[in-house]
């Protein structure tokens, strides 16, 4: 006792002080841990999507991309029955459904690479996980006489479920698409769906192997969509055909305002026709200038990147600069041969680049030579965005590319430089 009488007040009066802020803090933390608790139950869940294939539903729960699996059975009245649980990553689900992707048809269609006589004799490298391939559309150009070509047709559903306030989307099968793989007669269909026009919500189907009358059966449930916004949204379809070798095939796309569907009384069946997908439509992704020179007695084509002008902002405000550089692709058949990449140009939206890059390229292999301008938004933090795209060559599907293309074969020696549109990627 006498030890205690002999504490300064001072420190009495410090020890009393921290162990009030001690109690005080903690009770804060404990408070405001109850409160969030209290707002999460209230508070609407977040966007999601339940993306339901055939009996067989995959709800999304983790940032780690864990998604939960209960399988359901309907009896004959149309009673859903969970038969079980069970947990998978998602990357285990894509390989399960697109596993036979890797069979190895066609490996002998194309000449082995390796021993083209075609090198590049100067510019930057790429590594080879930032390689992004070509398009090889087989679609043709807008001036082409196969206009009127018949895709096939795309059937769906919509519907609402308004108590958890989702858009449900039901792809169920494609009908009479075209053939996009000569080899085997047959196509390797899937379809990406895309609700405009914010382009938030981004999904795809599995691909289904050689058909042209794909059943796909697959219902995405859409969360955080209210009703009264349905009338702003398009339901964007892209039909495309999987290749291994190279950028997969578009075959056409199907586009549905939903201010002339009304889910409320209940699911909303449609069939569209498969439309060429219009490239004047994109929104402007800005336009490049570049210049093309072949020299056949050398056997050398000279690529000039001069500049780029008008590409569209990072953000509605305008505020946010790009630091654009522009990545070469040369493709032989469908088979890239050449990557090389142009250096960054800091925070501006029209960039000025004057770099040539020359390729050692016979002239036998020419009209299978195809060129490919990939202008990409260079971020240290995250992924590289692509802004826009240009093909020269074999596989251009503009009017102008293809043009471009013929003056440049048809007038050796001559460096001719033009301005084209980027179109998206």
């Amino acid at each position: 006792m006498a030890e205690c009488q002999n504490v300064p007040p001072i420190v009495a009066g410090l020890i009393g002080a921290t162990v009030l802020v001690v109690s005080v803090s903690v009770t804060v933390f404990v408070w405001t841990c109850c409160h969030q608790q209290a707002e999460k139950k209230h508070k609407p869940p977040p966007y999601k999507f339940i993306h339901m294939l055939k009996g067989i539903s995959i709800y999304p729960e983790t940032l780690s991309n864990k998604k939960k699996i209960i399988r359901i059975r309907r009896d004959k009245n149309g009673t859903v029955k969970e038969t079980g649980r069970g947990n998978l990553l998602v990357d285990a689900a894509e390989i399960g459904l697109v596993g036979s992707e890797n069979a190895p048809n066609g490996m002998n269609a194309a000449p082995c690479i390796d021993q083209l006589p075609i090198k590049v004799d100067y510019g930057d490298e790429l590594s080879p996980d930032q390689s992004i391939t070509p398009g090889g559309s087989k679609i043709s150009s807008p001036s082409s006489p196969e206009e009127d070509v018949r895709l096939g047709t795309l059937t769906f559903s919509v519907d609402y479920n308004f108590p958890k306030k989702a858009l449900v989307v039901t792809i169920q099968e494609a009908h009479g698409l075209p053939v996009m793989d000569e080899q085997t007669q047959s196509s390797d269909p899937y379809i990406k769906m895309t609700i405009l026009p914010d382009k938030r919500h981004r999904v795809k189907t599995r691909v289904l192997r050689k058909t042209l009358d794909p059943v796909f059966d697959e219902t995405f449930t859409f969360y955080g969509i209210p009703y009264s916004q349905l009338q702003d949204l398009v339901l964007h379809f892209l039909v495309l055909s999987f290749d291994r070798f190279s950028r997969d095939d578009v075959i056409g796309e199907v586009m549905v305002p939903l201010a002339g569907v009304d889910p409320s009384t209940g699911k909303v069946q449609l069939t569209r026709e498969i439309i060429k997908r219009n490239i004047q439509k994109c929104i402007s992704r800005g336009e490049l200038q570049v210049s093309l020179s072949y020299q056949p007695v050398a056997q050398r084509m000279t690529v000039v990147v001069l500049k780029a002008r008008h590409l569209p902002k990072m953000d509605i405000t305008g505020l946010s600069g790009r630091n654009p550089y522009v990545k070469v692709n040369v493709y032989y058949g469908r088979k890239r041969i050449a990557k090389k990449k142009t250096h960054v140009k800091k925070c501006t939206l029209n960039p000025l680049f004057n770099e040539s890059f020359i390729y050692d390229i016979p002239v036998d292999l020419l009209p299978d030579i195809s060129i490919e301008f990939l202008v990409i938004d260079f971020d240290r933090t995250t992924k590289n965005e692509v802004v826009g795209r240009l093909i020269l060559g074999a596989h251009s599907i503009t009017a102008g590319g293809v043009e471009h293309w013929r003056e440049v074969c048809e007038n050796p020696q001559k460096q001719i430089a033009k301005w084209h549109s980027l179109s998206e990627y």
